[in-house]
């Protein structure tokens, strides 16, 4: 098979990538240090998802946060509030986080707090449905968040997200009252790209589905530890 330059490229950059995701969960499990990647699309309500999970996530785990964005760090401050270690890393250009960004993200959160005093670091990737699913960055979990506003069709728009995700949250259910929206359809949708996926339907308002959320979390972590 004839390969173009820039498909040459692409696969070195990949290669990369991947050998130092392996570096970093290699790390990660040396500190007996669960990572979730988190992703979505703009606009999903991953910052809002994060506050309100660390409020009770903070009480029973020692969590700190790499928080991805293009050009701020808004998101950051927003969860410095709560009081935990978080870095912010921005990509200027880049729309994902790769494997050397988390790998220096680990550094400069290793200046804030002893890693090993960790249980939790939480990923909160830079807001895009495509780069992120193809960039590996170590973690041992991947966690898509789609909200209702954004239409049933989005899993099969999108299908790499959503193949590689061990858990989808639906967000925003507060509002399916006020839409018209067909939410087993997107469940169809979302099973149809990725069988074996778990769903839980989330509300940040409300905290509807936040025990099933948190019950999930917990169980990954005991395991994790076991």
């Amino acid at each position: 098979m004839h390969l173009s330059l820039s498909d040459k490229i692409e696969l070195n950059i990949l290669h990369h990538n991947s050998h130092q995701a392996e570096l970093n969960k290699i790390r990660f499990n040396d500190l007996k240090l669960i990572c979730l990647n988190i992703m979505s699309s703009p606009g999903a309500g991953k910052t809002k998802f994060l506050e309100k999970t660390l409020e009770d996530l903070i009480i029973n785990f020692r969590v700190a946060v790499l928080e991805g964005d293009m050009t701020t760090n808004l998101d950051a401050m927003r969860l410095e509030k709560l009081r935990i270690p978080v870095v912010p890393i921005t990509t200027g250009r880049a729309c994902h986080l790769d494997a050397n960004m988390v790998s220096g993200g680990l550094k400069i959160l290793e200046t804030k707090i002893n890693p090993e005093l960790l249980d939790i670091l939480l990923v909160e990737n830079v807001g895009n449905l495509v780069c992120p699913a193809e960039f590996e960055i170590g973690e041992h979990l991947k966690i898509v968040l789609l909200s209702i506003t954004e239409g049933e069709d989005k899993p099969l728009k999108y299908p790499i997200m959503f193949r590689e995700a061990d858990l989808v949250l639906i967000t925003k259910i507060d509002l399916l009252p006020y839409l018209n929206f067909d939410i087993q359809e997107l469940k169809s949708n979302i099973l149809s790209t990725n069988s074996k996926t778990e769903i839980i339907e989330i509300s940040s308002i409300s905290k509807t589905g936040f025990d099933l959320w948190e019950n999930w979390i917990m169980d990954k972590i005991k395991a994790f530890k076991a």
